[in-house]
């Protein structure tokens, strides 16, 4: 059931997949994150001075945007282990990427879905002054946004899940293959990330922003034609049917058979096809297990059911333990959205913190939107050099072959987390009583010479690496222990857990400005758009605080936990 097909569904005979079929996955992953990273740090800006929204609405609308484009990512994991298999999903929501972000060119580029910017100076701006986008130009600008987030729930799920499949799963190599190829893989999207803070940030600066939305569609066409190059080398894996009918059919015969005893004289036992393959279409067997006991039912054979009983009324083990496996597995990326909750914050606090401070560096000026840079360089530095200094340096501490098990790398990244967010707490007091004691309190965009914003480089570093053990553990762990036939459903866990960080960071901010700020007393919140002002201290403080009561649930999840 789980012998890789080529492209036309027929058993591999000739030597495919390996480290060659998965550059090509590589390069296509490193365009969509660069677009995807290119299109949040700068849609809040264009947004902002192009389409003259207000700042906070802007934020809102970008963050619920990912959000959105994140937690669909199952859509794409449902297509993919259902009926399309993994490459034409990718292919085909590839190709809607593209036409998305040629939409965001034209909007750029073309004054007539601009609103007029005559007469539109930076104090405008602040006060609201300026000539707004008509609502027909903002729908297009949303239409067209929202189609490369409909492209990108669809590529996000299956890139990984596909770079994994092109490894033999019986070599005796096929967990240290796996193991270099996520760590890899986050490389690229790192490499996506980097050019994306510098590169395009850049053409925007010198070019505009038709040029830089025209890069990134330009880098996706290229990543896309290159994908196709790739197909004869590529391993592909049968889809399996709905997995999302098998999980209803489980349920259903579960409840059916909810007080039928195991102990019942009608019974003839739990119920699986005869054979070495399983009844399920791209997946192996799986062994029974005591988990979930009272899902086992569905699998009761009793004599009543007949010789060919419906799928709605008897389940094999294997479609059980499906079932099972998909629940066991739900707490620990549900444990990862805090994380998710920190990194979405820093896309905007961080810069609003840098536009404080100053961004020299020698005689070269950074652009405040380059900050987000860091923690890709640091993640680069990291993957550079984890397989010569830490996997032999904690394969020394734990005895692990690989230095740290797929949830101790978890568990390692979220402690970091913690220490990035503190240190960002003890920064911004900082900060803030400097800007007070200097006479910048009012004055929050004027950026405060003796004050550098390389001090943010800490922070940052920290989240990188955070981000690096992980989101790499995550991904190997959720493809390691999904079922054959859900492997894309359980990749786009981390996906959902990442949509879910970006709205629930909107939610957060918007309940926070209500509790901590009252307008009609002139009290600032604690996320007042005059940084001075507010108390982004104390945000930072709570979001520790989350984070610790975060990483106590998880090691308790993850000593619970039984690898399959």
């Amino acid at each position: 059931g789980t012998t890789p097909v080529n492209i036309h569904g027929k058993p591999i005979l000739s030597k495919t997949g390996g480290w060659i079929a998965a550059f090509f996955i590589f390069g296509n992953e490193m365009a969509e994150r660069m677009a995807y990273f290119g299109l949040s740090v700068n849609m809040v800006a264009f947004m902002f001075y192009i389409m003259h929204q207000p700042f906070a609405d802007s934020a809102n609308a970008v963050n619920i945007f990912l959000g959105i484009s994140q937690a669909s990512s199952v859509l794409g994991g449902f297509l993919a282990d259902a009926y399309l298999g993994r490459y034409w999903t990718i292919a085909i929501f590839t190709t809607i990427y593209l036409a998305g972000l040629t939409g965001i060119t034209l909007c750029a580029s073309m004054s007539v879905f601009l609103p007029n910017q005559e007469h539109c100076d930076q104090l405008s701006l602040l006060l609201g002054n300026c000539e707004q986008a008509k609502p027909w130009q903002m729908l297009y600008l949303n239409a067209v946004l929202y189609i490369t987030g409909f492209g990108a729930a669809g590529i996000r799920p299956c890139v990984s899940s596909f770079g994994a499949d092109q490894f033999d799963e019986r070599s005796k190599d096929y967990k240290s293959h796996l193991d270099r190829f996520f760590n890899f893989f986050y490389l690229s999207v790192t490499i996506g990330a980097i050019i994306a803070f510098t590169a395009v940030v850049y053409i925007q600066m010198q070019r505009g922003w038709g040029a830089a939305f025209g890069s990134l569609a330009i880098a996706m066409g290229v990543s896309n034609l290159l994908f196709f190059i790739g197909t004869p080398l590529y391993r592909h894996r049968l889809p399996g049917g709905s997995p999302l009918t098998r999980v209803a059919q489980v349920l259903v015969g579960a409840f059916r058979k909810r007080k039928k005893p195991f102990s019942s004289s009608e019974l003839v036992g739990l119920y699986e096809v005869p054979g070495k393959r399983s009844s399920i279409k791209g997946s192996g067997k799986i062994p029974h297990t005591d988990d979930f006991r009272c899902l086992d039912k569905a699998a009761l054979r009793l004599k009543e059911d007949g010789d060919d009983p419906s799928p709605w009324v008897l389940c094999t083990v294997t479609q059980v333990e499906e079932v099972k496996i998909l629940l066991k597995l739900l707490p620990i990326p549900a444990c990862t959205i805090m994380l998710n909750i920190v990194l979405t914050e820093y896309l905007t606090l961080s810069v609003q913190q840098a536009y404080t401070l100053n961004t020299h560096m020698g005689q070269l000026k950074l652009p405040v939107t380059c900050m987000p840079v860091f923690p890709g360089i640091s993640i680069f530095l990291l993957l550079s050099l984890y397989y010569t200094i830490f996997v032999p340096l904690s394969r020394r501490i734990t005895g692990h072959p690989n230095g740290a098990s797929q949830l101790q790398r978890v568990g390692i990244g979220l402690a970091v987390s913690i220490l990035s967010v503190g240190w960002a707490a003890l920064f911004e007091k900082y900060r803030r009583g400097y800007a007070i004691d200097h006479g910048y309190e009012s004055i929050f965009l004027t950026p405060m010479p003796d004050l550098s914003a390389y001090w943010l480089l800490i922070q940052y570093c920290l989240i990188g690496i955070a981000e690096v053990f992980c989101i790499v553990g995550l991904l190997e762990f959720l493809y390691q222990e999904s079922p054959d036939a859900m492997r894309s459903v359980g990749s786009a866990y981390a996906a959902v857990a990442g949509g879910l960080g970006c709205f629930a960071a909107t939610i957060m901010n918007s309940i926070i400005k209500s509790v901590t700020g009252d307008s009609s007393k002139g009290k600032p919140s604690w996320l007042s758009q005059n940084i001075n002002t507010g108390r982004f201290d104390y945000f930072y403080w709570f979001l520790t605080g989350l984070s610790v009561i975060n990483f106590c649930v998880f090691i308790y999840v993850a000593r619970r936990y039984k690898y399959r």
